[in-house]
Parts: structure tokens; sequence; C-alpha cells
């Protein structure tokens, strides 16, 4: 009779048994992607599906490392991997190697994947673009210190624009840790403010040999940077990431270095040009002076300036006439009215009155005496008459009754 076993020991044969199976040990698989997941630990967990089947896959981070798309649900893919058995769970599953889109090419599907999701990002939007600096005093060219490109871009600025201070930040272009150190030179040059203008990119080459600058990485350091960036990566017809991103396209290094400096001898053309305009301007205006000079000089004044000397005296002497005329006449309406002022007053004084027989009575200490019960018997009265004043005892005083007319 048998010996049971078991199920890990089970497992384990059955694993055994997937593994020795060479047509399990590599194969490709054709099938559309479903409930993808990526884990904190970097591994990638999801299904392959088509109609009546599904199969469950892993692709381990050190594989996963090398996709240059991102997975996602629905989409169609060829895996290739080996199917084995998990002993823990005892289902079997397929360990994939290698991941690629199904029918397009990896690498124009993961380009064409990440510049549509930048593109709903914003990354793209014109609204974010940097104006390049009309004359620039320091340019970074943030590329290989090696190959043609960088001496192609030296030798025109040099040739177009001396005044410009070229600085070389040292980065490679090709390979893995290209985008890396991209990313870090733009970051390092907007750090230190090294320059007014940043021009990034390579000479051209494959798809592959591009690829440097179609990393999601170097795309996010070319937006956040504060400084300008020219992009110039490749030939003509090659358009990268770095491309739309930039806030300038250049076709080639070589034009990068075109579009960044002005051409100095333009910039002699022009100058000689304003100077000329500059010398026109200034004669016209001299001869607008000089006939204005010429205008004062034939001045009859200037010609006798004691003329206009006598004018002067003679519109003095006319205002001086004036204002005694005028003068004249205020005094004489100011006497006028201060006669009439001074008869107003003089009817109105009580002296003129004394004249006409009347008198005021006042007491010692000058009250005026207007009624009997002011003065008492004895009361020494001060009477005063149009031509002075009469000192006298009053002896007695009787109440006068009035009778009214009728």
């Amino acid at each position: 009779m048998q010996e049971p076993i078991s199920v890990t020991a089970l497992n384990q044969y059955i694993k055994g048994m997937f593994e020795r199976e060479r047509l399990l040990s590599r194969v490709l698989v054709r099938s559309e992607i479903s409930n993808y997941k990526v884990y904190p630990s970097g591994h990638h967990y999801f299904s392959l599906k088509d109609a009546e089947s599904s199969i469950r896959c892993v692709m381990f981070r050190r594989e996963a490392m090398s996709l240059r798309f991102r997975p996602e649900n629905g989409m169609k893919v060829v895996v290739s991997g080996r199917v084995s058995v998990f002993p823990r769970d005892g289902a079997y599953q397929l360990y994939c190697a290698t991941m690629v889109p199904d029918g397009v090419g990896e690498l124009a599907f993961a380009f064409e994947q990440l510049k549509n999701r930048l593109h709903k990002e914003g990354l793209f939007d014109p609204a974010h673009k940097k104006p390049i600096p009309a004359h620039p005093r320091t340019i970074a060219l943030v590329t290989s210190p090696a190959g043609a490109a960088v001496r192609d871009m030296i030798r025109i600025l040099g040739a177009r624009y001396p005044m410009a201070k070229v600085l070389v930040v040292p980065v490679r272009v090709q390979g893995e840790e290209a985008p890396e150190e991209i990313g870090n030179g733009l970051d390092l040059v907007n750090a230190l403010d090294m320059a007014d203008l940043i021009i990034t990119g390579r000479g051209g080459g494959s798809m592959e040999d591009l690829w440097a600058f179609n990393d999601e990485r170097v795309a996010r350091a070319i937006f956040r940077s504060r400084i300008p960036v020219i992009s110039a990566v490749g030939h003509e017809p090659d358009v990268t990431i770095s491309d739309f991103v930039a806030d300038l396209r250049a076709s080639t290094p070589s034009n990068a270095a075109e579009l960044a400096v002005p051409d100095q001898a333009d910039l002699r053309d022009r100058l000689a040009h304003f100077q000329a305009r500059m010398d026109r301007s200034v004669d016209r205006r001299l001869q607008v002076r000089r006939d204005a000079l010429r205008r004062l000089g034939s001045s009859p004044f200037l010609q006798s300036p004691q003329r206009a000397i006598q004018e002067k005296r003679l519109l003095l002497d006319y205002q001086q006439q004036r204002l005694l005329h005028a003068m004249d006449r205020q005094i004489g309406e100011h006497r006028q009215q201060m006669g009439r002022l001074a008869a107003s007053l003089d009817a109105l004084s009580p002296f003129k009155v004394l004249s006409r027989g009347y008198s005021i009575t006042q007491k010692d200490d000058g009250t005026v005496v207007s009624e009997l019960s002011q003065v008492e018997k004895g009361d020494t009265l001060r009477v005063r008459v149009s031509d002075g004043t009469i000192t006298c005892t009053a002896e007695g005083k009787e109440k006068t009754k009035w009778r009214k007319r009728s």
C-alpha cells in the first residue's frame, strides 16, 4: 500500500514536473492584461485572459525594471516566461521575464503612452513655455562632453555670439543611467542659477540611442526648470518627449546653437543701422536749432535791445498812470463815505441834544439819573449842559404827573 505524503511534498513534486517540462520552461503568450497591480515590493501581479480562460502571472521587480512602458488593464501584450507552481498555494502561474505590446514595437508604444499621459497632465501646454532670452549671458550645455554635438554647439555659439559664456554640464546621454544624470544636470543648473539658458540633447542615432530623452524623469526635469530649456536631440526627423516639454525644440544640436543666440554680424548691421538713424536724427535736431537761432538772431529786439527797453518803459508809465488814477478815485469815494458816516454819527450824538437846551444829570459816581428813586435829598449832582457842568445839591424831589394830550 502506498504511503501518504504531505501537501507540501505533493506541491513540490508537481512543481518539479513543471520545471522539467521543456515546453513550459520558456513560453510565449499573447493575451490581454487584467487585474493588474504593482506591490510596494516592486513586483507586478496580474492575469492574462482570452475569451475562455485566464492564467495568473507575476513579474518580479528585477524584470519589471526593464519595461519601457506602463502595463494597463485591457492592454494586448506578448509575454515570455516560464510556467511553474507556487507550492504554498498549489497554483500554477506564469513567471514573466519580458513583456511587449502586441502588434507594435515596445519603444514606439512606450513613447505614445508617455506622450499621451504627459499631454493630459499639461506638460506640453504652450502656457507653460518660457521665452528664450534674446541675449543670454551664460548658456549651459547639458550633454555628453565627448560627442561631436557638444563641439558643434560650442563652435557655433563662439562664432555667432562670442559675448556669451558657455558651460558644459557633462552627463551620459545613452544607457540606463543617462535619464537620471540628465535630470540631475538640469536640476543642478537651476539650483546654482548657473545660466540664463539651457540646451540639452545629443547627436543622431536610433530610437534606442535617443531613448534617454523619452524618459519621464528627463521630461519632468525640463518642465520644472525655471531656466528656459532648448531641446536638441538627433536629426530633423527625430522627435522625443523632451522636444514636447522643452520651451523650444531645435531640429539638431547645431540648430539649437543658432536659435540660442543672435548672429554677431546681424547685430553689427543693426547697430550700424541704428547709428545711422541716430546720426540723422541728431542732424535734424541741430538744423532745427540752427534755424531757430537764426530767426532769433534776426529778431528786432536782438538787433536793437534798447528798443525793447523803451517799449517796456512806456508800458510801465502807462501802468503807473492807471494805478494813480485808480488810487485817486478810491480815495475820493472813501472820503465821501466817511463824510456820510460822520454826519450820521453827529446826528446821533447826545451832545447834539444838549445844544437844544437839554441836560444830563449824573451822580458823583457817574451814574446817569433817569428816575426820582435814584436821588435822595442832599445828594450832590452834576448837571451837564452844552458848554459845561453844574455841580449842585438836591434840596428835594417832586414827582410830576404828565398829562396826555387829547
